[in-house]
């Protein structure tokens, strides 16, 4: 039976947030739903390939992996294409690649192989910071600051995975606090006015306060019920911006209200409560690093998205995974995702090192 080999949780949950994705950018482009769907289809087929493998079997690839993303990025630079000031995917004919969105996954095996073999000590975790911090000034140059804030959450999440001491973690979070103000001075102006114009977004609402102040009247307009899908004013009116993308979740909260937001996040809440659990109850270390990076990379994205989403955080740039329109983004994600549902699938079947 092909249902025995498959991860049902992660399978289900994943259909519904895309097809709930695809539902919603069907409303305002059917030629940009379609697109949806093809990475859909795509994505969803690495998801069951690699799901399929043993995770232990990719070990041998983690380096190789790790180098090829690294000259990417690097290539990035020379290859990729300007879009609104970033310098962020490569063109490869009918579609582009966004080079960013495949370093979440391989980080996540880069790290989960490397706390698997080493203890959580100071030369340790510096260690496995050297290993981020590429790809995270890489990414950050292009710049695309919320897919590095991305990056330094897996790398924190797979940190507290590797069972480091309490103690350390408040150290590390001193060290943060220090270095915050040097990170406020690497930002771009475009960044900094992200930042500010959430702290007081009514003193310029048709300039730095503008993307926050339209989100919040589009959630806060759908009510209980929603105004129904392809109904949205402030989607449809073009007043939201990016609404297929950073600001779907507004979008949705407008056309399906309160219940569809509900939904929504529900599922993503069981999701993440899942891998919660299926990572406790993973013996291998190194399949319970990976569950835990992926919930770690889940967690934060859906985290800040909605909350940019309603106002309670700066607006990064973060999409919601699996419903915001975007290939690289929904094909990594899946795969991310075919990882842990090949740990729930061989995580029984021990093998020696």
């Amino acid at each position: 039976m092909i249902l025995t080999k498959i991860n049902l949780p992660t399978t289900i949950c994943s259909l519904l947030l895309l097809s709930t994705g695809i539902l919603v950018i069907s409303t305002s482009s059917q030629d940009l739903a379609l697109q949806q769907l093809i990475f859909a289809l795509i994505g969803t087929a690495a998801f069951l390939f690699v799901s399929y493998f043993d995770y232990r079997s990719i070990k041998n690839l983690i380096i190789p992996l790790y180098i090829s993303i690294l000259l990417l990025l690097v290539l990035l630079s020379f290859l990729g294409v300007e879009t609104r000031g970033s310098i962020r995917w490569i063109p490869l004919g009918f579609f582009n690649i966004q080079p960013s969105e495949f370093t979440k996954p391989i980080l996540i095996l880069v790290l989960a192989f490397f706390w698997s073999k080493n203890f959580p000590n100071w030369k340790n975790i510096l260690i496995s910071f050297l290993w981020a911090l590429p790809l995270i000034l890489l990414i950050f140059r292009q710049p695309d600051l919320g897919s590095a804030l991305t990056l330094g959450a897996v790398w924190f999440g797979m940190l507290v995975a590797s069972q480091v001491s309490f103690k350390k973690i408040v150290v590390l979070a001193a060290v943060a606090m220090l270095i915050i103000p040097m990170g406020w001075l690497s930002l771009h102006d475009y960044q900094r006015q992200r930042i500010t114009s959430f702290l007081a977004p009514h003193s310029d609402p048709l300039g730095r306060g503008y993307n926050l102040i339209q989100s919040t009247i589009a959630v806060g307009s759908g009510q209980f019920l929603g105004r129904g899908l392809g109904r949205g004013t402030q989607s449809r009116l073009q007043f939201l911006p990016e609404f297929r993308t950073d600001f779907i979740f507004a979008s949705i909260a407008e056309e399906m209200g309160f219940i569809g937001s509900v939904i929504i996040l529900s599922i993503y809440l069981f999701l993440i409560t899942y891998f919660l659990k299926l990572s406790e109850k993973t013996f291998d270390l190194f399949g319970h690093l990976i569950v835990f990076g992926v919930m770690s990379m889940l967690l934060f994205q859906t985290t800040v998205n909605i909350g940019m989403n309603i106002g309670l955080i700066p607006i990064t740039g973060i999409t919601l995974p699996l419903i915001s329109y975007g290939g690289s983004s929904l094909v990594a994600t899946l795969i991310s995702l075919g990882l842990v549902a090949s740990v729930a699938r061989f995580k029984r079947r021990v093998y020696p090192d």
